[in-house]
């Protein structure tokens, strides 16, 4: 009886680690999202099958899809803070990291903004873009097959975008927001939400291993 009780006490804590995976943060500040083994403080809102783990990491290949952050950090909102990932795209692949968004059923995030990933898909706005607000226009400032540290940041009214240490975008938002053709007919005003990573279509596989946040409200 004393050792099941042992062994049962052990499984106890250790589901208890599991749980509160999410409820601690590094010497700097930075809450790790992802806990390297499910999805687990994650939701994904259409097709399913898009999204996988293994060996350490978040698979994204699929028909379109998005997996919005719905964890305990924060209560999942997130106004001020600096988001660190790490990704690989392959050959040809599109996604993207949305921030100061809402969960929705199905379709492209109409709300929040789009850190884009992105180094050889056919699409002129790569990697260390804030998509369609201001764009890293044919060069990726990274490779396929090689992981990179992705960098975002919102203070106030200023987004600060960087790959591997160096800035790519740095942009404040006038006072009446981003002009309609930035908006291109989405929500993109800053406020606060959730973060969200794209799965763009079946032809892109992206990895990513960490998705890190440091509130800075």
């Amino acid at each position: 009886m004393k050792l099941l009780s042992t062994l049962a006490l052990m499984l106890t804590l250790s589901g208890l680690a599991l749980a509160d995976h999410h409820k601690s943060k590094d010497k700097d500040g930075f809450y790790e999202l992802f806990n390297g083994k499910n999805l687990d403080g994650w939701t994904i809102n259409e097709s399913p099958a898009s999204w996988k783990v293994d060996d350490g990491k978040i698979i994204v290949k699929g028909p379109r899809s998005h997996l919005f952050y719905s964890g305990k950090v924060n209560k999942a909102n997130f106004k001020n803070f600096e988001a660190r990932l790490q990704v690989l795209t392959k050959k040809g692949a599109n996604a993207g990291f949305y921030f100061h968004t809402k969960f929705q059923k199905n379709g492209w995030p109409r709300k929040g903004f789009e850190a884009q990933i992105n180094a050889t898909q056919g699409d002129p706005k790569k990697t260390g873009s804030l998509y369609g607000v201001r764009n890293v226009m044919n060069t990726a400032p990274h490779k396929d097959e090689e992981w990179f540290d992705y960098h975002i940041a919102v203070r106030g009214k200023t987004i600060t975008i960087k790959v591997n240490g160096k800035t790519t975008i740095e942009y404040t938002e006038p006072k009446e927001g981003p002009t309609k053709a930035e908006r291109g007919g989405f929500d993109r005003f800053l406020d606060s939400g959730t973060f969200a990573i794209q799965c763009h279509d079946p032809g892109s596989e992206v990895h990513i291993r960490s998705v890190k946040v440091k509130p800075l409200d």
